[in-house]
């Protein structure tokens, strides 16, 4: 038997995915006032978009067996030594981080840090990421990381063009850029109406001064150039222009920065900084702009500020949410970024540090030099010289060298029919070298220690290229250089958060279900791990499999006729929805259709993402129950008339109701010409029991970080795939190097996006089955409906159906009690951090509310945990309207309660236990948090993005 899981013949996957048992679920309908699941869900799922049709997907299987044939599947892969690079190297994880960070739930099951208080650990490793990226970079803001480097290239597009002045549309890219980097780039300007100008200096000079949004430059470049970009960067931005440079980390090491060159945004790719290829994902992005650009930049920052007591704390700040708040007005659609994968290269560069870092990268140049240096000397020309890691050597048969190179198990890029380059990495050695020559035809070629190690080649950069200032010299970088000290550090960090390894977190709209250690194994086989994007299709024949299995999966359970898995998070699985849309209405010449109705309860991405597909967005309002009021859509309709395009509906709603009228909904829009997008982010109230492909939709995204058990990770990995009808599937995006004849281009950098997570939903699926699956959803409808039952007597329910009844989530409505007491949403989320709890969604989607959603995996003592803690702040809120206390001296105001506060000086009306201990009962397992609340103004009016030890803003604080 395999020893990497254990197998309970006795005792199903799916009894311990689910939390309640038989009687735990009888509990929860007696409760309900129900009489069984089936009389419930007769009740809240509307019988008009019911498919009762069982599923057919494979399994249930039991976990040695799920596990045994995804690892047949695994096997089939043949990573070999990819050389291809293109954005994507072999590394190495050090294995500290790999087993306590990357395998640690504590790590990769933690949410977004919205509720900063419970956050600090994975908000202090994301300050490190960002000081490593303003430290590389040589500019001073960063953000928390994006999803990967062509979307990063994209956005800093965007922002140049919203704060270059006058009327301008063109953008230059310089041609010796990554080529899915321009691929992603053009799919992403040609809606908004800017136009990619791609060649060299000739073409750039022809752009008019007065149309020049800006420009992008790659340092190294794509083939491996390293040029001396200053005196261009310097012509545009004379004429007005902003400068984006695209920098490999590693490279930066060495190299003069970005900041110095010139330019006003840096972006990349922090997967050689310790994360595997993975087929191409998830990989951190990272971006650093000017300080001019600092309220520009898209995604998030983490900065610092101070708690109550004046300590200093971490929180972000600027983007929190800004597209929940902005709508179309937002600067990006980006919700879920790649948040753990930007914590391990941050961590990556602590464990290594300065010299670390220098001594990989010197290592990394000697090999590529003495390569070069082969090359030149046996009779090759290469394209490029200064080079760091790159070579490109031009005038050869292109393909009679890859296919010697393959018969060795190594792959290069091809770059054209007379043109092969390789880029050398972490895992390169001198046999490496010498059989990557051997495919040149130079079998005799000698690469000795003594060559390999000198400081200086014929082919290093000069001096005014390479950076003479230090990095890194922060205290971060420093300490933790035994394994001792790094094990210690990322437990610390762990013991500063909640994340669901210790407690429920009943996040409405977000489906925080378990996330089995089954499904997590395989993401560090080396068969999925090493393999690149862009390999030969022989090296990934076990990812395609996968892919067609999830795809077919997808495709059943959704109704839908087709999947793409290339989205990266939701947010792009939504923009590449509304792109299929587009693009069919122009295929039928309907050029003009560019409205998108949007209802008010919408996720705030919708809209967003619905401006970036260049539509506009018209909103529908909603009616007393929290369903679209169809009176005011038919008036949307009529008013967009020949321009619409489409309806943006989550089902079941943001209010967390299934409505009556969803039927009635795509019937209007279709019968005006429009399409239905349907959201995805709700689809674990709708597994096994209804199909959007089905019920009327036209394409939906589907949020595999959610209902398929892809874990959050503290704000990423996602993976967003977009599932179309029958008509839309010719307009899925295309493959990043699929050439300009693509119906619709990329969306994201690598052709299947974050595939090297796949397994884990595609793990879920088999170990489910079709019983399962529906077992789940049906589950995850009785919890929520058991919550509102409970803590409807004590809180107002904001929405129910025609019948009294939520769908997988419900919103407690705290308006009322707010208005009486003063105490607010954010007074009982705080609160509800002294019983060990994650907040709900807090004021979405109707401020001063609470959202909720308890999932399947929540057992019924845990579920009674939560509504006694929502029922004892209940019992607090009744001592304030009683006059007790005062708001602002109450428990729920001075909520969380630190262990600092609850040992130093009293003088609060209500007992220090009674802070410690809102139940009265001490225990053993309190967690206590780090920070009490935090004051988020302070910190965007006084933004610190980098890190120095939170000791020494306390230190300063004090001056």
């Amino acid at each position: 038997m395999s020893s990497e899981t254990v197998h309970h013949p006795e005792r199903p996957f799916t009894d311990r995915h689910i939390g309640p048992d038989a009687s735990e679920i009888d509990v929860m309908l007696t409760t309900i006032g129900v009489a069984s699941v089936d009389a419930l869900i007769d009740e809240a799922v509307p019988e008009s978009i019911r498919d009762d049709a069982p599923l057919r997907v494979p399994g249930p299987l039991d976990e040695t067996t799920a596990i045994a044939m995804l690892r047949a599947i695994a096997d089939t892969n043949r990573p070999g030594t990819p050389l291809i690079g293109m954005g994507y190297t072999g590394t190495i994880m050090p294995p500290v981080i790999r087993r306590n960070v990357l395998e640690n739930p504590a790590w990769y099951t933690a949410y977004t840090p919205y509720q900063p208080e419970i956050s600090q650990g994975r908000l202090e490793a994301l300050v490190t990421f960002q000081t490593m990226v303003t430290e590389l970079t040589g500019l001073p803001v960063a953000n928390a990381s994006l999803l990967d480097e062509a979307t990063a290239a994209a956005e800093a597009m965007t922002i140049a063009r919203r704060v270059t002045s006058g009327d301008r549309s063109t953008f230059f890219v310089h041609a010796d850029t990554h080529p899915q980097t321009i691929a992603v780039l053009a799919t992403r300007a040609e809606p908004i109406g800017v136009r990619l100008v791609i060649g060299a200096e000739p073409e750039l000079a022809g752009i008019p001064d007065d149309d020049l949004i800006g420009a992008l430059f790659s340092f190294p470049t794509s083939t491996g150039g390293v040029v001396d970009w200053r005196a261009t960067i310097g012509s545009v931005r004379s004429r007005g222009g902003r400068v984006v440079l695209a920098v490999d980390p590693l490279a930066a090491v060495l190299l003069e920065s970005a900041g110095a060159l010139g330019a006003d945004i840096a972006i990349g790719s922090a997967q050689r900084f310790g994360v595997p290829l993975g087929f191409g994902g998830p990989h951190a992005a990272f971006m650093a702009v000017a300080e001019d650009l600092s309220r520009a930049i898209p995604g998030r920052i983490v900065g610092v500020s101070t708690d109550t007591e004046g300590r200093p704390a971490l929180r972000l700040a600027l983007q929190t949410r800004e597209q929940h708040i902005r709508r179309e007005k937002a600067t990006s659609n980006i919700c879920t970024a790649q948040v753990l994968l930007a914590n391990i290269a941050g961590l990556y560069a602590c464990w290594h540090g300065p010299e670390g870092l220098r001594r990989i990268a010197e290592r990394v140049h000697a090999h590529a030099s003495a390569a070069a240096a082969a090359l030149v000397s046996g009779g090759h020309r290469l394209r490029h010289s200064p080079l760091f890691d790159t070579v490109c050597v031009d005038d050869v048969d292109a393909d009679a060298v890859v296919a010697a190179a393959a018969a060795d198990d190594i792959d290069l890029r091809r770059v054209d029919g007379r043109s092969v380059s390789f880029t050398f990495d972490e895992t390169t050695d001198e046999h490496i070298v010498r059989r990557v020559l051997a495919a040149f035809g130079l079998e005799t070629a000698e690469v000795g220690p003594s060559t390999v190690g000198s400081d200086r080649t014929p082919h290093s950069p000069p001096s005014s290229l390479l950076r003479h200032d230090e990095i890194l010299q922060q205290a971060a970088f420093h300490r933790h250089r035994s394994e001792h000290a790094m094990l210690r550090h990322l437990r610390r960090l762990a013991d500063r958060d909640l994340a669901l390894d210790r407690t429920m977190i009943p996040l409405g709209s977000c489906t925080m279900k378990l996330n089995s250690t089954t499904e997590m194994e395989p993401v560090s086989w080396s068969s999925f791990a090493d393999v690149h994007p862009f390999s030969p299709a022989e090296r990934s024949a076990g990812y395609r499999r996968l892919i067609s299995d999830l795809e077919a999966m997808l495709c059943e359970i959704t109704g839908y006729a087709a999947v793409s898995l290339q989205p990266n998070a939701g947010s792009q699985g939504e923009f590449a929805g509304l792109l299929a849309i587009r693009a069919w209405h122009r295929s039928r010449g309907d050029h003009d259709r560019d409205v998108c109705l949007i209802p008010s309860s919408a996720h705030g991405t919708n809209a967003a993402s619905a401006v970036m597909a260049g539509m506009r967005v018209s909103v529908v309002g909603c009616d007393g129950n929290g369903d679209v009021d169809l009176a005011d859509l038919a008036d949307k309709i009529a008013t967009a008339g020949d321009r619409l395009s489409a309806i943006m509906a989550t089902y079941p709603s943001t209010h967390g109701v299934f409505e009556r009228g969803i039927g009635t909904i795509c019937e209007m829009v279709h019968q005006a010409g429009g399409q239905v997008y349907v959201d995805g982010a709700n689809l674990n109230a709708l597994v096994g029991l209804a199909r959007p492909g089905r019920f009327g939709a036209d394409v939906s995204h589907l949020n595999l970080h959610k209902t398929f058990c892809i874990p959050h990770g503290g704000g990423g990995p996602g993976v967003g795939p977009v599932a179309v009808a029958a008509h839309l599937a010719p307009f899925l995006p295309g493959h990043p190097l699929g050439g300009t004849d693509q119906v619709v281009g990329p969306v994201s950098a690598a052709p299947h996006g974050s595939a090297g997570i796949l397994p884990i939903p595609w793990v879920y699926g088999h170990l489910m089955g079709p019983a399962g699956l529906r077992r789940a959803t049906e589950t995850a409808i009785v919890a929520a409906n058991y919550l509102a039952t409970r803590l409807g007597a004590h809180y107002p329910v904001l929405y129910t159906d025609a019948s009294g009844r939520v769908a997988h989530e419900c919103i407690l409505d705290i308006r009322p009690i707010t208005r009486a007491t003063g105490v607010t949403v954010d007074d009982i989320a705080k609160r509800l951090i002294d019983h060990g709890f994650h907040a709900p969604t807090v004021s979405f989607p109707v401020s001063g509310t609470l959202m909720i959603e308890p999932t399947e995996s929540e057992d019924l003592a845990e579920l009674d945990r939560f509504c006694t803690a929502m029922i004892s702040i209940r019992t607090e809120i009744d001592r304030i309207a009683d006059g007790e206390w005062s708001i602002e001296a109450s428990p729920l105001r001075h909520a969380p309660h630190t262990a600092a506060d609850l040992l130093g000086d009293w003088e609060r009306p209500y007992p220090r236990l009674l802070g410690a201990y809102p139940l009265g009962t001490p225990t053993g397992d309190r967690y206590f948090p780090p920070v009490s609340r935090i004051d988020a103004a302070a910190g965007d009016r006084n933004l610190v993005c980098t890190c120095e030890p939170l000791e020494s803003y306390a230190l300063e604080s004090q001056r």
